[in-house]
């Protein structure tokens, strides 16, 4: 699969490379620091990623901003999109899953339990039949 993971933290961003390299997953990560490099990684509408890994705590536009850019677009809305956040706000998982995304995973703090949490993730959408706009 390809997968565009937006993040801002350089921990996390080693956190998904070390667990995709562990698990031996083939799949190709795009990064994004925030959500505007994301929609400029977007813009090429012919490489589109098969899922979205979206933190919402980022500098200059949030995971919930990009999210409603995201599923306003006539294309783009149709990529499923899973936050994975150390958010716990119940106000934050509601608006999300109002706004349109396909899961709400929050990052735990020891790193066996992210990587159990992101194999299944992961798992989930290689088993599922995907749409690309």
């Amino acid at each position: 699969m390809n997968i565009l993971f937006i993040e801002d933290d350089n921990i996390e961003l080693m956190k998904l490379r070390r667990t995709v390299s562990k698990l031996k997953l083939k799949h190709v990560i795009t990064e994004a620091r925030n959500g505007e490099e994301a929609l400029q990684k977007l813009g090429s509408e012919d490489a589109l990623p098969d899922i979205i890994l979206l933190d919402l705590n980022m500098p200059r536009m949030s995971g919930i901003e990009f999210l409603k850019i995201l599923k306003a677009h006539d294309t783009l809305k149709y990529l499923p999109t899973i936050i994975l956040t150390t958010s716990e706000n119940r106000a934050d998982l509601l608006e999300c899953y109002r706004i349109g995304i396909a899961g709400y995973v929050i990052k735990p703090l020891k790193y066996e339990e992210y990587q159990s949490k992101l194999q299944k993730v992961l798992a989930y959408w290689e088993a599922n039949e995907l749409v690309k706009g």
